[in-house]
């Protein structure tokens, strides 16, 4: 950013979208996603052929260090999924929510599911406390010990949706905090935190 440039630097090990990432201690951590199936011979996941690519969401997790350009694999996430939401409390890295089996909404299905990464050891912990909202494609921030999960997206057999909900988890209580919703739903949003 401070010369407005841009330069190539070691690509990630294996092709994949739709991933999280988040940094602890100078590492970039980057976790899931979507995936063309092991021995596909397809170049990229697309939907317009009149049939899904052949892909799947993948429980990868890559570490970047920038310090020396490398990528190392690390110990994969036990729940593979994509178009999750991240944050980072104390040196840990919860994956929150987000779409099993496809990249896409139309043929994916919603989780709540929330998954503790500690960088330091390596290893996921347990299941914390589910979602309120099982969604994905939301927008999500880190304030005050805090992950904050608005808007994103759900399917089922009766309705597509877009959602309204803002939710925050609060990992040392491993509780979630329902708080009043945005004016307007959506979904494939960003979100970020200023100050307060």
């Amino acid at each position: 950013p401070q010369n407005d440039s841009w330069k190539a630097l070691a690509p990630l090990p294996a092709k994949r979208g739709s991933a999280v990432a988040a940094v602890v201690n100078g590492r970039i951590y980057s976790i899931g996603g979507a995936a063309n199936h092991p021995g596909s011979r397809e170049t990229f996941i697309d939907r317009t052929r009149g049939r899904p690519s052949l892909h799947r969401a993948v429980g990868t997790n890559d570490a970047y260090d920038p310090a020396t350009n490398r990528w190392e694999s690390r110990n994969p996430m036990p729940t593979a999924r994509n178009h999750a939401a991240v944050g980072v409390v104390n040196g840990k890295i919860y994956v929150i929510g987000g779409r099993i089996g496809s990249v896409f909404m139309s043929t994916a299905s919603n989780t709540d599911i929330v998954e503790e990464y500690d960088p330091a050891t390596d290893q996921w912990g347990g299941i914390k406390a589910p979602m309120p909202t099982a969604r994905s494609g939301g927008a999500w921030g880190v304030h005050q010990g805090r992950i904050y999960v608005a808007g994103g997206e759900g399917r089922t057999y009766q309705f597509s949706a877009a959602f309204k909900a803002v939710e925050a988890y609060d990992p040392a209580a491993n509780a979630w905090i329902v708080l009043p919703p945005m004016q307007v739903q959506r979904h494939g949003l960003a979100g970020s935190v200023l100050g307060n």
